[in-house]
């Protein structure tokens, strides 16, 4: 018999902490939205995608923008998805409620064997909703219209109207988004490595001395485990730059490829995209899972003692 998880895991209310942390990183950071994307506005010779999102609206200086208004979209419809499956819990489950928990329960039996039982008590919540929110958002910006409708202008010569100025966009192709899911979990992985090891255990962690020596040998390890340690810090620094580039670089590199091939032979534009909408929903799928793996080694790796029995 698989092991059930706990029934708390399967609460919405599971949901609802990280969903927040998101939206409120993708609101404070995409706030100089507007400043940017003035900047890197396509111009009539341009025909990609722009690389930063588009402002929508303005409320005082918070700015709206149509990356966040997808994020927005994504994180109420989970949010709404899982009060909906969970509404009246039974023995049971069927519809709904069986999906929700056959979905849960898969994620904390994969994420157990990775880092382990107690350690997967503590972060399962960060790391299913993460792989979760990530996969839906990579998704719906496949959905027809994320990109095309909006406002634009009519190309010279009787072209195609051109989209300027999309109403939605897919919250991954924004930095924004990305950079602040992965300073949320860069935080998060500060307080469980302080509650796995303490300060001081901490700091020990990064510059102590590894092995037994003695005598001269013990100097010089002091001396190449304080280097290696301040490698290390610059490492676990860029830990969130490189998580978020990896992140936004794939989902904006795929809708810049749709784009391209919708547009090689437009009288094909309905045509010739649909093989790669499908290499694209894998590519979603693989980069919502890369994000989790990443982030859940990430923290095995601080919080050793709290993920070996994982391996026994």
């Amino acid at each position: 018999m698989p092991k059930t998880p706990p029934t708390a895991f399967v609460s919405p209310r599971r949901l609802l902490p990280m969903l927040a942390f998101c939206l409120f990183m993708a609101m404070s950071l995409g706030a100089s939205a507007d400043q940017i994307s003035a900047a890197a506005a396509p111009t009539p010779e341009e025909h990609h995608i722009p690389r930063f999102a588009v402002p929508l609206a303005h409320i005082g200086p918070f700015v709206i923008t149509n990356s966040m208004l997808v994020t927005w979209i994504v994180a109420a419809a989970l949010i709404l998805f899982a009060q909906y499956a969970t509404r009246d819990i039974k023995q049971i489950p069927t519809g709904a409620q069986n999906f929700w928990e056959w979905l849960v329960e898969s994620l904390y039996n994969f994420l157990e064997s990775v880092i382990g039982h107690k350690l997967v008590k503590k972060t399962f919540w960060f790391f299913a909703t993460v792989f979760i929110f990530i996969l839906c958002t990579n998704w719906f910006g496949l959905i027809p219209g994320v990109g095309t409708i909006g406002w634009g202008r009519q190309a010279p010569q009787g072209g195609l109207f051109e989209i300027t100025r999309p109403l939605l966009r897919g919250a991954n192709a924004d930095l924004n988004m990305t950079l602040g899911m992965s300073t949320i979990f860069f935080a998060c992985w500060i307080v469980w490595a302080i509650q796995a090891h303490g300060i001081g255990g901490f700091i020990l962690h990064l510059f102590g001395p590894k092995g037994d020596t003695k005598g001269l040998m013990k100097v010089v390890m002091i001396f190449v485990f304080l280097v290696v340690g301040i490698l290390e810090v610059v490492s676990i620094l860029f830990r969130p730059i490189s998580l978020s580039f990896r992140l936004y670089g794939n989902i904006f590199a795929g809708e810049n490829m749709l784009e391209a091939m919708a547009k090689l032979v437009p009288s094909l534009a309905w045509l010739i995209p649909v093989p790669f909408y499908f290499m694209e929903l894998m590519v979603g799928f693989v980069q919502a899972l890369v994000f989790m793996l990443l982030t859940a080694v990430f923290t095995l790796l601080i919080c050793q003692d709290e993920g070996h029995d994982a391996h026994h």
